[in-house]
């Protein structure tokens, strides 16, 4: 796989943008349900399932005979339908009639759901009990073609969704009634992140929270607020809460898609780093042995191998220290590497001291 270019993105910049509390927590002691379901989707251009996904025909066969028509699934040559499976979460406290997008996923050997519209399909909770339903058309924000021995696809053409087309006949969890003190809790656990929403909320309402673990903040209603919808408000304004966000020393790479992460709490000190390309051609030509005229040998054919390797490197390269995530990154470009290489740098850094962070490959 080549890359024309490396994809380095900072997670926050040097001034950091206030984020709020809604954003970074869940709904006070609620959690969401996951639905899922088993559909099909039709009207694809020759990208469905093929032979090998047998249960497409059968389940196919099946959805017919609900309409009175009876053929037997052996019979079915199937290349505009494929055979999906259906997921979405229902948050808690959704009523009946509500719009949740579908995430849409093929089983089968399909090449591409681009243009497919998913029939009707039904979506039961965890404990198998019908609670919603969800068809329409897919959108998979990529594309697959193939013409004979040439394929050109962009993205993963096998799974989309479908925006608003999951409805409720069901109403979801209901909400907790409004308590004396409710808890907050981290979508990514983080300590330092609990602790600076815990200095946001208390420099609003004074002693109102407390960080109970690098999960969770314990939030206590002021006294003004006793009804139950003025508890409700105070929910709200504490979702509006500004807070800073926390550095992260985290480098999170995708080696598929050529894109580096870098935290803005990442720091190298000062190294020296040696970056080469090692290049190995081998070449076959064709060595003809000949017998003399009139002679009783064979003329046989043998191939001599020319192996040339090529190093093509800078040699040693001083690196200055980096105190930033954008010194990093500039330190990053500057050795011109594509990502499979940055890989093992980031590895050799690592192991030798000098890289102040954590690697995640993805």
């Amino acid at each position: 796989m080549r890359y024309s270019a490396l994809t380095i993105l900072l997670s926050a910049c040097t001034v950091f943008a206030g984020v709020r509390v809604g954003d970074l927590t869940n709904y006070p002691n609620s959690t969401p349900v996951t639905l899922t379901g088993y559909g099909l989707i039709v009207g694809l251009a020759g990208t469905g399932d093929g032979s090998k996904s047998t249960f497409t025909p059968q389940t196919f066969a099946s959805m017919l005979k609900q309409f009175g028509i009876e053929v037997a699934p052996g019979d079915l040559k199937l290349k505009n339908v494929a055979a999906v499976m259906v997921s979405c979460e229902m948050p808690a406290g959704a009523r009946r009639g509500s719009r949740i997008d579908a995430l849409v996923s093929s089983l089968g050997d399909a090449t591409s759901l681009q243009g497919g519209t998913l029939l009707r399909t039904v979506l039961n909770d965890p404990w198998n009990n019908p609670i919603a339903e969800v068809q329409g058309p897919i959108s998979i924000g990529g594309f697959n073609f193939e013409t004979g021995g040439s394929r050109v696809s962009r993205n993963h053409s096998v799974a989309g969704r479908i925006p608003g087309g999951t409805v409720l006949f069901e109403d979801g969890p209901e909400l907790p009634a409004p308590a004396d003190s409710f808890m907050l809790v981290l979508e990514q656990p983080d300590l330092r992140m609990a602790v600076n929403v815990t200095k946001a909320i208390n420099a609003l309402y004074v002693g109102s929270a407390r960080t109970e673990d690098p999960s969770s903040v314990i939030v206590s209603v002021p006294a003004m607020f006793e009804s139950q919808s003025d508890r409700l408000e105070f929910q709200s304004i504490i979702e509006d809460v500004e807070v800073e966000p926390a550095g992260t020393d985290k480098i999170v790479i995708n080696e598929r898609t050529g894109t580096i992460v870098v935290g803005t709490a990442v720091s190298l000190l000062p190294t020296a780093i040696a970056h080469g390309n090692l290049t190995v051609e081998i070449t076959e030509r064709p060595v003809i042995s000949q017998p003399n005229a009139f002679g009783q040998g064979q003329t046989i054919v043998e191939k001599q191998s020319t192996i040339t390797v090529e190093n093509a490197g800078e040699g040693l390269k001083e690196v200055a220290g980096a105190a930033s995530a954008g010194d990093v990154a500039r330190m990053l470009n500057s050795l011109g590497v594509t990502p499979r290489d940055m890989i093992a740098i980031f590895q050799g850094l690592k192991a030798a001291g000098a890289l102040r962070a954590e690697l995640v490959i993805i």
